[in-house]
This record gives structure tokens, C-alpha cells and sequence, in this order.
């Protein structure tokens, strides 16, 4: 850091590094927590931010832009209330993967997301880090053949079985973009990365290892490649790939510093406990901290908050989580 207040890049210094330190494996004076999801669902201000807004055109507002947006290979994509992304047209045959851009200038197609990642690290005025993220191979894959969320995804499964080639080719084009958009977000000031597999747990063990696996794999190497070829800061890099339990080991050595219980862990308490009085939620961060210790470790809430849950107890959540760990600390 260089400056009086000032960072590397004309950012504000960083004064709360505690999550990237237990990113990192380093030892922290408290537990850090991260509550994932988006803060539409539940933060009034949020709501009210977006109230009349079209969601796409909110995106595409750096001012207005408070999250990151799935765009596609050229395929149109619709925000439905309710439903979420949706794909107008949706790809059924091996043939519909012709349609798709090959090349992706996501500097071009996605420079709303990066200055709006430029503008939020500079309006945080370096309170906690910025955290960027993207979707991974399978799960836009998925969304692409589905036309949106699915119960069973058999339709994009089914390509698993009926078009292997075809869905890996799929699988490289999204995992290329995807490196791309998460080294320009790094570019564009993000202090660390997820990526959310999020419908790992649609697949079976010898599918993931097959389709979903390698990919998260080469995204981080790919990003980890480039950083460094581009001089840009090596950031603590986090997958989350929901209920894939049976993959745990193999994402312990897929190549990211955070994971579901290994290296530094993102361990969780059940969201619906967020719905029990503030004392119950004290004795159940306790206790969760007894059980996954207090280094190497984030906190958070299982897949994220819901839309009826108070701020109130969500803050409590948090109090809770750095005043119990602070108490282990100091006596262990």
C-alpha cells in the first residue's frame, strides 16, 4: 500500500482484512463472517433502490449496480420477477451451440460490471474487501438449456448423455469467459473470487468428475495464470459447489484457497436459525464455533439468507460469530 489512506491503484486502504487473512490461512484475532445472497432478498434499502427498476437496466448502471449479472454468448436473457434469469430462447440441439459467439469481448460486453466494481471497492472507502464472483461452466450451462431454473435439469442432463462432445465444447467456451470476466474483475478492483457451481448437487459423482471438475480446475489455474501475467494482485480464490458432498476432497485440490470444508473453510449455520430469538442465535454460533474452531475458517449461512429475515437478527448473526470466536481466541 503506498499513501496515507490510499492503496495500490487509487483505492482506499483496506482497514478490515479479516477475511482475506483466513482466506488466506493466516491466523485472525476473530472469526469473519460472510452472509451470502443477494441483499435484494432481505435489506429494505435494497428493495427500495430497485423498486421500479428494470433489472438489466439497474445492471447496466454502474451507479445503480449492486450486483454482478449472468450475461450469455449472445443469447438473450430476461430478468422474470419471480422466476429469475430466463433464456428466451433456450438451446435444444447441438446445432443451437452455432448460434452462440465464439469469441467474447467481455471487456465490451460486460464494462458495466467492471466500473461498477470500480465504483463500489472506492465507495466501501476500504470498510471490508470486495468480492467478485461468477457462475461456473455447468451451472450456465444448465440455465442456457433449461431456459432458466429447473427441479431436475433433465434437459441439460440429458446433453450430458446424448452430446458429451458437444457439452464439453459448451463447458470450455463458458469456462474461457468465465476466466476472462473473472481476471477483468480483478482488474476492475475485486479483492477475492467465488465461483458458484451451484447446481453441482444435480449431479452424480462420476458426472461431476467428468463435467463440472476439470473445469473448475483450469478456471483457477487459467485466472491464477493470468494475474500474474498481467501484474495484477494473486486474490484469494473460493468455490462453492452446493451439495456436492461427495466432492469435497477432490475441491480441497482443485486449486482455490477456500472450499466447503477444506483449506480455509466456509462452514455454516442453518439459515432458519436466523429465525430463532437473538439469544438462540448466540448458543447456536457457540456452538458451531466449538465444533469448527475459529482459524481457517469463514462463517456464513448455508447457500444465503431468506427473503423474510430480519436485518436485526442477521446482525446478530455476525455479533455473535465475532464475539464467541474472540472468547475462544483469548482462551485457547
Amino acid at each position: 500500500w503506498c499513501g496515507s489512506g490510499v492503496g495500490a491503484l487509487g483505492f482506499p486502504k483496506l482497514k478490515n482484512d479479516t477475511f482475506l487473512r483466513a482466506a488466506r490461512g493466516e491466523e485472525t484475532e476473530h472469526t469473519p463472517v460472510w452472509c451470502m445472497r443477494q441483499a435484494g432478498r432481505y435489506l429494505p434499502e435494497f428493495r427500495e433502490t430497485r423498486a421500479g427498476q428494470d433489472f438489466f437496466a439497474t445492471c447496466r448502471s454502474p451507479k445503480l449496480c449492486c450486483e454482478l449479472t449472468l450475461q450469455a454468448l449472445g443469447m438473450e436473457v430476461v430478468m422474470v420477477p419471480g422466476k429469475g434469469p430466463t433464456f428466451t430462447e433456450p438451446l435444444k440441439e447441438v446445432e443451437d451451440l452455432l448460434k452462440l459467439r465464439q469469441k467474447v469481448d467481455v471487456t465490451a460486453e460486460l464494462g458495466y460490471v467492471f466500473q461498477a466494481i470500480t465504483l463500489t471497492r472506492h465507495s466501501l472507502e476500504g470498510r471490508v474487501p470486495l468480492i467478485g464472483f461468477s457462475g461456473a461452466p455447468w451451472t450456465l450451462m444448465s440455465y442456457m438449456i433449461e431456459g432458466g431454473g429447473s427441479t431436475t435439469m433433465a434437459k441439460a442432463k440429458s446433453w450430458l448423455y446424448r452430446h458429451p462432445e458437444a457439452s464439453h465444447r459448451l463447458l470450455q467456451l463458458l469456462a474461457d469467459v468465465i476466466t476472462d470476466y473473472l481476471v477483468g474483475q480483478v482488474a476492475a478492483g475485486a479483492q477475492a473470487l467465488q465461483l458458484f457451481e451451484s447446481h453441482a448437487g444435480h449431479l452424480g459423482p462420476e458426472q461431476f468428475q467428468d463435467f463440472a471438475l476439470p473445469y473448475v480446475r483450469d478456471i483457477a489455474q487459467a485466472v491464477k495464470s493470468r494475474l500474474k501475467e498481467e501484474a495484477l494482485p494473486l486474490v484469494p480464490m473460493i468455490i462453492f459447489a452446493k451439495d456436492a458432498h461427495y466432492a469435497l476432497r477432490d475441491l480441497a485440490h482443485a486449486g482455490y484457497e477456500v472450499s466447503g470444508r477444506a483449506l480455509t473453510c466456509l462452514g455454516n449455520l442453518d439459515p432458519c436459525a436466523l429465525y430463532a430469538p437473538k439469544e438462540k442465535i448466540g448458543e447456536l454460533v457457540k456452538k458451531m464455533l466449538e465444533g469448527f474452531g475459529t482459524q481457517r475458517y469463514i462463517a456464513n449461512l448455508g447457500h444465503g439468507l431468506y427473503p423474510d429475515m430480519s436485518p436485526e437478527h442477521v446482525g446478530a448473526f455476525v455479533e455473535a460469530v465475532h464475539a464467541h470466536s474472540r472468547h475462544i481466541n483469548k482462551h485457547s
